[in-house]
């Protein structure tokens, strides 16, 4: 038997019983802390959305502060309590929940709540992040647009209730499996760099090495015409089937497309990151352009690798003002060497096997991420199932 078993059977030979939320704690409504009224010092603070993006199962520490004087004014969570986000635009997320285990107060902001209990805190968010709780949970979730839970849907809300002891063998696996996870991420990230800064250095050494005798010295205007994108919205073209990109990442998806296979220019809101290698039907937004070459000795992927090695050339051309966007005129002003045709050729194909190496890694990143998650949430939902217990 495993120390769980040999627990149980010892301190609850009966099962273990079930319980709602509300009879063994108390809801309290955050309030008044607004995303303006957070600080990087002060007292220590946690606004709703934070629980989304930033906390884990439990924490000691706060992301961001407030003034103390507004924090006079505001609701505390006590070292122990569950600090629990009511809503969200998907039903999964409505409830998250984080454990405040700092050495003292921290303020809370409204549109979340307070669980004061009487539990292993780590033990408790743990099952807010269960199946069973997100199975009960659903019956609870109202709202449109928004989605939310009240304090009332949560108190009746049942939890299984071993002895202290189980509950702390119990959140010792389960914070083990945290660590190995994240462990996991922290390594495929760092190969995942690896092989990019690897990449980079090739492309460095290809491109250079094919800046010979006979290339000839053109600007990008010379050699290539831009081919800006077209403008739609979420609200009005939302859809499934193709990514949507402007001058970043993918925004959203539509069901049309306008460009397949195509090198990517940021124009409007430029980052450091403003060129990229878009695979695939897509649709291209009017805050990015692709191009054609309009020259018949220039290979379009040698100049994509070349733009993609240009970037703090390309972001310098940018407007200077709150929002960078690329001065039209100075990109076509830019200076390349071309060298032949055939070794532009040569460079571009070996570059897109380093280019293929890097996406392969970063498109299995995800998959190996979430294949090692699905293993640990089978563990934690095994491990919150108790005999005698029902939901």
């Amino acid at each position: 038997m495993s120390r769980i078993d040999d627990l149980l059977a010892e301190l609850a030979p009966d099962g273990v019983p079930t319980v709602p939320l509300g009879d063994i704690g108390v809801f309290v409504r955050g309030n008044g802390l607004q995303k303006t009224d957070l600080t990087q010092e002060g007292f220590p603070a946690v606004h709703y959305g934070q629980i989304h993006t930033h906390y884990g199962i439990w924490t000691v520490v706060t992301k961001s502060f407030t003034d103390p004087a507004l924090a006079k004014k505001l609701r505390h969570a006590h070292p122990g309590d569950l600090i629990i986000a009511t809503t969200s635009e998907d039903d999964e997320a409505v409830a998250k929940a984080t454990a405040w285990l700092g050495t003292g107060d921290v303020a809370v902001s409204g549109d979340a709540y307070i669980y004061r209990h009487s539990m292993d805190p780590r033990f408790v968010s743990y099952f807010f992040a269960s199946r069973s709780f997100q199975e009960q949970k659903a019956r609870f979730v109202s709202g449109t647009k928004v989605r939310r839970i009240s304090s009332d849907a949560l108190s009746k809300i049942r939890i299984p209730v071993p002895p202290a002891e189980v509950q702390s063998e119990i959140v010792k696996i389960l914070d083990q499996f945290t660590q190995l996870e994240a462990e996991l991420e922290a390594e495929l990230e760092a190969e995942l760099e690896a092989r990019r800064t690897q990449y980079a250095y090739y492309r460095t050494v290809l491109l250079g090495s094919s800046d010979q005798d006979g290339s000839r010295d053109v600007t990008l205007g010379e050699i290539i015409r831009l081919n800006f994108g077209a403008r739609i919205t979420k609200k009005d073209d939302a859809g499934t089937l193709f990514p949507v990109y402007g001058g970043g990442g993918e925004s959203f998806r539509t069901d049309a497309f306008n460009r397949e296979d195509e090198w990517v220019v940021s124009r409007f809101a430029m980052s450091a990151n403003c060129v990229r290698r878009v695979a695939g039907k897509f649709w291209m937004l009017d805050s990015g352009f692709t191009f054609d070459v309009i020259d018949p000795l220039v290979e379009k992927d040698f100049v994509g690798q070349l733009l993609l090695s240009m970037q703090p050339t390309i972001f310098a051309t940018s407007t200077q003002s709150a929002q960078k966007n690329i001065d039209v005129a100075g990109f076509k002003q830019l200076r390349v060497q071309m060298p032949s045709l055939e070794t532009q050729r040569r460079v571009a194909s070996e570059l897109a096997s380093f280019d293929d190496m890097v996406n392969d890694l970063r498109n299995g990143l995800p998959a190996e991420l979430a294949a090692r998650r699905k293993q640990y949430e089978y563990y934690r939902d095994k491990l919150m199932t108790f005999e005698g217990a029902s939901a």
